[in-house]
């Protein structure tokens, strides 16, 4: 046999005749708070996708743990590697030239970094394969002078693979006519696209001997990238290998190459998160209205409530039953509506696109030009908890009110 509290609670939450607007205003409640849980799972879970998303791109054609010398040179680099390969979280080590160059075809000029590389060594710490959208990057090799380029660069450019491109080097060789940039020119081996507009549009890659005689660096590179079995532990890697490396390596990390970008992300998932959740907190007050508005309205059976016997916590009880019953459907309602549209995000959001003509994400800004999503079970708890509590909150004072409610003045008009 169930409560009369809850009997009472329930029956309540029902429309009657003369209490239609009442319950007008707890269906708005409900209403609101299941647009602000659905709105808050949604924007939680594109931001998560975002992060994985970029960070997945960078470290495609990044490495996850950086070491360098100094003035941009590493001489024995052989050694470096060896000492670093000896550490229990490091899958792969490649060496690498790091430069800035021209590009130019044609009448078309723009600028690259360009990154010398081995070519069997850099599969290792980069996925440049599975991004390869035409020719390969074995195809460079020492003395061909060939050249891979990211998709926009090239689309720059107006090249293809097979097609020819200048790299002009900003170190300048003296003649008796004067300085002269030195210049070289490569054919087009390949274009990747790791759809990150970054990379996309400003790298190019070469094969390590051709950067060394561009360069003119000799045998020196300018540092080793490692890869590793777990991308988080980059920094307790970092620390450990300055120990045993010594000064003269300059070690980086993933997360502080990219710090600034990640922090910016982190503190806006968490300012988005404040700001939406200010929606629950509105459709709340419509929870506290709405039970003034019912202990008004109920006025003269609470009064017969108490002299039939029962007590003031009973009747608080009656009320804290019908506002957590408006808070747990605005929740439920929330948590079903916001894990379907944050998990079919990628079909809403083009559709949307399609019918408005506006791209939400240009990728030149945003670096993705698609809006990914990644539903975490933790956000989805989380908000779910923190609406739950908010919406109980709501119902507290509106409740003990009711309990206060004098019965001979409730009657003393009816």
């Amino acid at each position: 046999m169930q409560p009369y509290e809850l009997f009472i609670g329930l029956r309540y939450t029902r429309a009657r005749q003369r209490s239609r607007f009442i319950s007008f205003i707890s269906l708005v409640s409900v209403i609101g708070i299941a647009l602000g849980i659905t709105v808050l799972i949604t924007v939680l879970s594109v931001m998560n996708g975002f992060q994985r998303e970029v960070r997945t791109r960078i470290l495609g054609v990044a490495s996850h743990v950086q070491i360098s010398g100094a003035e941009n040179t590493l001489a024995d680099w052989r050694a470096v590697a060896g000492k670093a390969a000896l550490h229990a979280q490091v899958l792969a080590a490649a060496p690498y030239v790091s430069a800035q160059g021209l590009l130019s075809s044609g009448n078309t000029v723009r600028g690259a970094y360009v990154r010398g590389v081995i070519p069997a060594e850099e599969e290792k710490v980069a996925d440049f394969a599975q991004h390869m959208k035409a020719g390969t990057l074995a195809a460079l090799r020492p003395g061909e002078f060939s050249i891979v380029l990211g998709v926009e660069l090239a689309r720059a450019l107006g090249v293809l693979v097979g097609d020819k491109v200048v790299l002009i080097a900003p170190q300048g060789q003296v003649t008796p006519a004067g300085i002269l940039p030195r210049l070289r020119q490569f054919t087009v081996a390949g274009i990747f696209a790791v759809d990150h507009y970054e990379y996309d549009s400003g790298l190019a890659l070469v094969d390590l001997e051709d950067a060394q005689k561009l360069y003119r660096m000799g045998d020196q590179v300018s540092g080793v990238r490692l890869k590793l079995k777990d991308l988080f532990e980059s920094g307790a890697v970092s620390r450990d290998l300055a120990r045993s490396l010594g000064p003269g390596a300059y070690i980086t990390d993933w997360t502080r190459l990219n710090a600034n970008f990640f922090r910016a992300v982190d503190i806006e998932k968490r300012m988005m998160f404040f700001i939406v959740f200010l929606i629950i907190a509105v459709a709340a007050f419509n929870i506290v209205a709405s039970l003034f508005m019912a202990v008004k309205d109920k006025q003269s059976d609470i009064a017969i409530l108490r002299t039939l016997g029962a007590s003031p916590g009973s009747v608080t009880k009656i009320f804290l039953i019908q506002g957590t019953l408006v808070g747990l459907m605005g929740t439920l309602l929330g948590v079903i509506g916001g894990v379907l549209l944050a998990a079919n995000v990628d079909v809403v959001v083009p559709f949307i696109e399609n019918a408005i003509g506006f791209k939400f994400l240009a990728k030149d800004v945003y670096q993705i030009s698609d809006l990914p999503s990644e539903v975490r079970a933790a956000d989805v708890m989380i908000t779910a908890l923190f609406s739950f509590v908010v919406c109980i909150l709501a119902t507290i004072y509106p409740s003990y009110r009711a309990a206060k409610i004098n019965p001979a003045e409730a009657l003393r008009y009816e």
